[in-house]
């Protein structure tokens, strides 16, 4: 489980779509354990494959300890509510800057897990909220595009300041 470096903003392979996992192995098993160590080193509470410079659609998200580790590879939002929330968002790819975006309050969604095999489930809130961050990354949407151009401009400016 060796700690990925994490591409930096604005790194052109955020901009990445990936490609949808077909293989379904110990090299999958391998890189979600990268990803869980190189999340939890950032610090961070999701990471996509995209932010280590791998395109594939797998994400790791861990909310909290009790909670526990969630895979999702080739994940789909199928639903999104009407109910809006807003919440604080950031990016390992961007550390340190964070503002508030809004998204819908719950969603449906699809994701295949190690093995292959197909779920369906639910999420809302947080959950919901951190799923749609990184189905957005996985889709090469980085976070600051959900900004209006205001906000954004302001964020990148002082992101670039804080890098010297």
């Amino acid at each position: 489980m060796p700690i990925r470096p994490i591409l930096r903003y604005p790194h052109p392979g955020l901009k990445t779509v990936c490609a949808p996992v077909t293989v379904f192995d110990s090299s999958l098993t391998a890189l979600a354990d990268d990803l869980l160590a190189t999340m939890r080193a950032a610090p961070g509470v999701g990471i996509t494959a995209a932010h280590i410079g791998v395109f594939s659609r797998v994400t790791v998200l861990e909310l909290d300890k009790a909670d526990g580790v969630h895979l999702y590879v080739n994940p789909e939002i199928t639903w999104f509510s009407k109910e809006t929330m807003s919440h604080a968002e950031g990016s390992v790819s961007m550390p340190g800057a964070t503002d508030e975006v809004t998204r819908p309050r719950a969603i449906r969604f699809r994701y295949q897990d190690a093995e292959g095999a197909v779920h369906d489930d639910a999420a809302e809130d947080f959950l919901a909220i951190c799923i749609q961050h990184e189905v957005d990354q996985l889709d090469g949407i980085f976070w600051l595009q959900r900004l209006s151009r205001l906000k954004r401009d302001r964020l990148v400016k002082k992101w670039e300041r804080m890098q010297g």
